[in-house]
């Protein structure tokens, strides 16, 4: 009686074929936004030739520079809160046993990963809109508490991940040799989850730098970040431009995700 073979869906008839078309769906337009990035027309559809005239453009343009100061104070704010928070969080889910409750922590914790974020938006919109009535203030520490908040499971994800591999033996030694909770982590625990924080602040990062939906809602007038400044920009004349500062975003996304796949595997070795 012969063995039955085991169920494998890339054998599957068709399977190349459809994983093939999700992937052009995916990716041809993105390609096609940085091809003509490099257009010397005005046209984001028709090729006039090769230039580096809309690099430059965006470069000289002081709205884009203003959105772009805009965008990295915030993400780079955003950032710090978020990873700070989530080692905390980190710590008290994973270097205490047990509780009552646990489950229901975790769930906050990773509650903007679970429900949409135009939920989020709109509650810190209705949130927002009453701390500005009572206090009269409307700077940009709503647009940093917001993002700082829809951040930290991303920063918390990779922390918690590195904090569950690492070898707790060193940590009760230094504890068996009179170390102080905070001497401990300072000097053992933080070593060790380094690679995991400085994945944690850079995930949040590109993910406060690309985020639209919930900026759009937090933000007051004369905050425009550069995905904000872009979508606006869309509503109007869409020039190359838009995919010049488009691809320049890519890039650095792009570089960011990199670097956060090479900590993230470095720490598992």
């Amino acid at each position: 009686m012969t063995k039955p073979r085991a169920f494998d869906v890339r054998r599957q008839s068709g399977f190349a074929f459809v994983a093939l078309c999700c992937f052009v769906l995916l990716y041809l337009p993105i390609i096609l936004l940085v091809v003509f990035s490099f257009n010397a027309g005005q046209s984001i559809a028709i090729w006039e030739g090769f230039s580096w005239r809309w690099y430059v453009s965006a470069w000289q343009n002081e709205k884009v520079q203003d959105a772009t100061v805009l965008s990295l104070i915030i993400a780079t704010c955003a950032s710090l809160v978020a990873t700070s928070v989530a080692v905390m969080a980190a710590l008290a889910t994973t270097r205490t046993g047990t509780f009552r409750g646990s489950a229901l922590v975790f769930g906050m914790i990773n509650q903007p990963l679970m429900i949409p974020e135009i939920v989020t938006a709109v509650a810190l919109l209705i949130f927002f809109a009453m701390v500005k009535v009572a206090t009269g203030y409307t700077g940009l520490w709503y647009l940093i508490i917001a993002h700082s908040a829809f951040c930290i499971p991303f920063a918390y994800m990779p922390i918690r991940a590195r904090l569950q591999g690492m070898d707790l033996s060193l940590e009760q030694a230094a504890a068996d040799l009179y170390g102080t909770p905070w001497r401990v982590f300072r000097m053992v625990t933080l070593p060790q989850l380094w690679p995991g924080v400085l994945a944690g602040a850079m995930l949040a990062f590109v993910i406060s730098l690309d985020n639209v939906i919930i900026t759009e809602f937090a933000k007051s007038a004369g905050q425009d970040t550069l995905p904000t400044y872009m979508l606006g920009q869309l509503r109007r004349v869409v020039t190359p431009e838009i995919n010049a500062i488009s691809t320049v975003l890519l890039a650095i996304s792009v570089a960011l995700v990199v670097a956060f796949y090479l900590l993230s595997k470095s720490k598992k070795q």
